[in-house]
């Protein structure tokens, strides 16, 4: 061990002495990683039991040698020594105003924090730190306890595991002259989310190489595999996707196989000189590489307008040829990015938008790449990257039990074996058809982690699934009770019903060119909402008022400061658009050179120029005024909707409240609704893939023109192969789209995108709302109502109750029916119970090292293993005939659900209204 190494590792720490400068949070981590530096060589002017203290509180006093200690833990222990008192109490201060009524703060911490400020005479002594009688005995009781079972001198280790070390209390205060400078560095230099602490640093090393040529090589290779996966399977039912998780693991060994194999040469490219291989493959590389294929990892929304205006038995536009669908992917997709851009002030640079989707990414990257200290957590010594694979060999074993040789576990439907052909016991405890309350409705993954049970904070799944509930109350009374003749009709049904209780065909109400035929509809009548569907509708066009309200009023101060901050940004274009953010890791990008805002300004502009292009060129039916109203509608309601998704992980989309309006100012008109639809939603859903991103970058700390160089070179890749890929599937899969597809390319997505299209934009919403559901015009002001006692209720209502009272959650949780239920909901709120509140609360250490590790495997091993499933045994079908893959279909549920009153026995003989009242 050289002791001129440590000095030259531990003072790249010691270098600057304010946090919010950006050297402050650098080091040499080459230099740190290359020595062996111990507990005794860091923070000498700490005690023995101070330095256990601060270990205990960052949840390392699992660490088995501590003669070694991890960059996190000397980085830490080295700036909680350079703070002073004062400025940690000014910090803490702050964070609580900053703070207040956040709900991603443990209560336990942010009581702490309280405690820690107070101006109290027990928190100071003659020598200005911590002297209660009661705390300095507490604290010389702890230092003796420790002292006795703790001996560690500076080259040597001792294994942490004692249980009263595991179980010691962090937020009681036995030295407050450390405690509250450890709570403050946390704050300034961590991150106060222990969700995010998980995942990331507290330092950047800039020196590491980012955007290297091996990126963009295996950028574009997996970019073209994952778009050809993604987009030839996204209009199968079930659809097979290939994730960015999934691809991180192929990733890791690509990058090593470039690491070993390639020359240690540099090529000159113009001005720039290119390292073939600059050293190991790092973390950096991992990420952006990463972030280049996540473009990819779906497919574009505006693959439904091209499925439903292309293919024959939808509208057979044949004018839809390439370069139409060229300028529509292209401007859909790079609208998406400029709004990113302008977005980061909302939903990157604050400390709030911790984004919990992405954390389960992240946590891989650092699983597979990064250096891991060997760690004792009650028993468990296992490393991030054995337990990702360990988990992710179980994950991919066990998915072949439920989706192959034991289907009934996976829709574990249970209650419905007793009567297969009780209609009410169906329609209540149905997986398939009906509203699915059963105690145990699973044993599949993929469905238990449908609402991302290991990713979503606690409080999130909560809301949520009281609002599911309350759906699912109002959904049976709407059906017991026969309002607007919903028990004709199955109860969970996500179609369209007919006035005899069957499928409603939209091809006997339009004309050749598929526009609306009066003379047609008159002989046919309207169509009718299941009682899911109708709740379903209701709650989209109410939680858009809700959410723009309550929203808005809840964070008017960030928002109101990230907007005068865009308009800076315009005026003075060359200032720096991190200015007024004072999140560590914001102010550790500030090292970076940023994008302007009037580059994203440009990318915006020109998707608008090809948008209207497109409709001045080809037959689209599109008014150019349409193209601006979407991103008028994205730009009001796209800053209040990624606030919501960015600190709890729940989005939904403008589609409803778009064809609302559209089909409003353009009755009659199909064509122009999808069209102007793809906008509106597409900008959105978009936008927020590309700014979560970028968020993925800021906590990994890589340069952000680095990320938007990939981002806008993937896109022109995955647009271009998707499209092509898209055509062939059109052109050469035989019987595509039909219902009776032999393999399983039935489109369902771009099926329900049709019959919107159909039934907001032919029918129109006049008709609706004035003669079949007049309800659902009343939801917008409901929406707009309901959230003035919402408010009031949180802002004035007792604390310890409003803190995790979340309304737009649980409106959103009436919009979680038609097709799904609370099958989907119920074990993943389970999940959550055990991981994301009793681990978390309990044995936080353990949380914070495995929990989003096992997401990320057990949702690996199930993408990989459906891959290999589909083409072994389900292309060419190979399924087994037993009753453990039968049962579950027995009855009403292999007949898609049933109305609980009959339709012929209707008067009549059909249900609904009478032909002279059609609207």
């Amino acid at each position: 061990m050289s002791e001129k190494g440590q000095v030259r590792a531990i003072s790249s720490i010691r270098s600057v002495n304010h946090v919010l400068d950006t050297a402050d949070h650098e080091i040499d981590l080459q230099a740190i990683q290359s020595q062996a530096i111990s507990v005794g060589d860091v923070g000498t002017s700490f005690t023995e039991f101070q330095k256990r203290l601060i270990l205990k509180r960052m949840n390392l006093h699992t660490i088995v040698d501590l003669g070694h200690l991890p960059p996190v833990a000397v980085f830490m222990i080295e700036k909680i020594a350079g703070m002073t008192v004062e400025q940690s109490i000014k910090i803490v201060k702050e964070a609580i105003v900053d703070h207040d009524e956040d709900v991603n703060i443990p209560t336990s911490e942010f009581d702490f924090w309280e405690e820690l400020a107070k101006p109290s005479e027990e928190h100071v002594s003659e020598e200005g730190s911590s002297s209660s009688t009661t705390s300095i005995n507490k604290t010389q009781s702890d230092k003796e306890k420790w002292a006795e079972k703790q001996k560690v001198s500076e080259a040597t280790s001792v294994g942490q595991s004692d249980e009263e070390d595991q179980d010691f209390d962090c937020f009681k205060i036995v030295d407050f002259n450390l405690q509250i400078r450890l709570e403050a560095a946390l704050i300034a230099y961590y991150s106060p989310y222990p969700e995010v602490r998980a995942v990331t640093d507290p330092f950047d090393d800039s020196s590491i190489p980012c955007e290297t040529f091996r990126v963009y090589l295996l950028g574009i290779i997996w970019t073209c595999i994952g778009t050809f996966i993604n987009q030839f399977f996204a209009e199968r039912q079930p659809s097979i996707s290939l994730s960015s998780t999934v691809v991180q693991l192929f990733l890791y060994p690509s990058g090593k196989i470039l690491e070993r194999t390639f020359p240690k040469k540099s090529i000159k490219l113009a001005k720039w000189h290119i390292a073939l291989n600059p050293g190991p493959w790092n973390h950096k590389e991992q990420m952006l590489t990463t972030i280049f294929y996540s473009v990819s990892a779906g497919f574009s929304y505006v693959s439904y307008n091209l499925h439903a205006q292309k293919v024959e038995r939808f509208y057979n536009n044949q004018w839809v040829d390439f370069g139409y669908q060229v300028l529509l992917t292209m401007a859909t997709n790079y609208l998406g990015i400029g709004f990113a851009g302008l977005l980061r002030r909302f939903a990157i640079y604050p400390h709030k938008a911790i984004w919990p989707t992405i954390l389960p990414t992240i946590a891989l990257n650092k699983a597979l790449v990064q250096a891991e200290t060997k760690e004792n957590i009650h028993g468990w010594t296992l490393s991030r990257y054995r337990w990702f694979f360990l988990v992710f060999a179980f994950s991919f074993c066990y998915n072949w039990i439920p989706t192959y040789f034991f289907n009934a576990l996976s829709y574990f439907n249970w209650p419905t074996w007793i009567a297969p052909t009780n209609t009410t016991l169906v329609a209540i405890t149905g997986t398939a058809s009906g509203l699915g309350l059963n105690p145990w409705p699973t044993f599949d993954w993929n469905i238990l982690n449908f609402n991302g049970c290991l990713i979503y904070p606690f409080y999130a799944q909560v809301n949520q699934y009281i609002g599911t509930l309350f759906g699912f109350v109002v959904i049976a009374a709407l059906w017991f009770t026969n309002y607007k003749w919903t028990g004709y009709i199955p109860i969970n049904s996500a179609s369209l019903w007919d006035r005899f209780g069957s499928i409603y065909s939209v091809e006997n109400i339009v004309n050749d060119d598929t526009l609306f035929d009066q003379t047609k509809y008159n002989e046919v009548g309207p169509p009718y909402y299941s009682a899911a569907n109708l709740v379903v509708y209701g709650a989209f066009i109410a939680i858009y008022p809700f959410s723009i309200v309550y929203e808005v009023f809840m964070n008017r101060k960030p928002i109101w400061s990230a907007m005068k901050g865009l308009t800076r940004g315009f005026k003075n274009f060359r200032g720096s658009v991190y200015e007024g953010f004072n999140d560590p890791h914001t102010v550790m990008m500030k090292k970076y050179k940023e994008v302007p805002d009037w580059v994203f300004a440009i990318v915006l502009v020109i998707s608008i120029v090809l948008a209207i292009i497109c409709v001045q060129i080809y037959p689209a039916q599109t008014p150019v005024w349409g193209i601006f109203f979407a991103v008028g509608i994205n730009f009001v309601f796209l800053i209040p909707l990624t606030a919501i998704y960015s600190t709890t992980g729940f989005s939904f989309g403008l589609n409803v409240l778009v064809q609302l309006i559209v089909g409003f100012a353009l009755p009659g008109n199909g064509l122009a609704l999808m069209f102007i639809k793809a906008f509106g939603y597409n900008i959105n859903g978009q936008a927020q893939n590309y700014i979560s991103d970028q968020k993925m970058g800021h906590y990994l700390k890589i340069p952000p023109r680095a990320v938007f160089r990939t981002q806008m070179f993937s896109i022109l890749i995955s647009s271009f192969l998707g499209l092509a890929v898209l055509n062939f599937q059109i052109d050469n899969i035989a019987n595509y789209c039909a219902p009776n597809n032999t393999q399983k390319f039935t489109c369902p997505g771009a099926t329900v995108f049709y019959n919107a299209s159909i039934l907001w934009g032919v029918i129109g919403p006049k008709k609706v709302f004035s003669g079949l559901y007049p309800m659902l015009q009343w939801c917008f002001l409901i929406g707009f109502v309901l959230a003035l006692p919402c408010i009031a209720f949180k802002k004035y209502g007792p604390k310890k109750y409003t803190k995790y009272f979340q309304p737009t959650l649980m409106v959103g949780g009436f919009i979680f029916y038609a097709p799904y239920n609370l099958s989907f909901y119920t074990g993943g709120l389970y999940m959550s119970i055990a991981f994301m509140w009793y681990l978390k609360s309990r044995y936080l250490a353990w949380w914070q090292k495995y929990n989003f590790v096992l997401s990320g495997a057990m949702d690996a091993g199930v993408a990989f293993s459906a891959i290999i499933i589909f083409f072994a045994v389900q292309y060419n079908d190979r399924s087994l005939n037993w009753w453990g893959n039968t049962v579950m279909w027995n009855g009403i549920e292999g007949m898609g659900g049933q109305g609980r009153l009959d339709a012929a026995n209707a008067p009549d003989g059909y249900f609904g209204l009478r032909p002279n009242q059609w609207p």
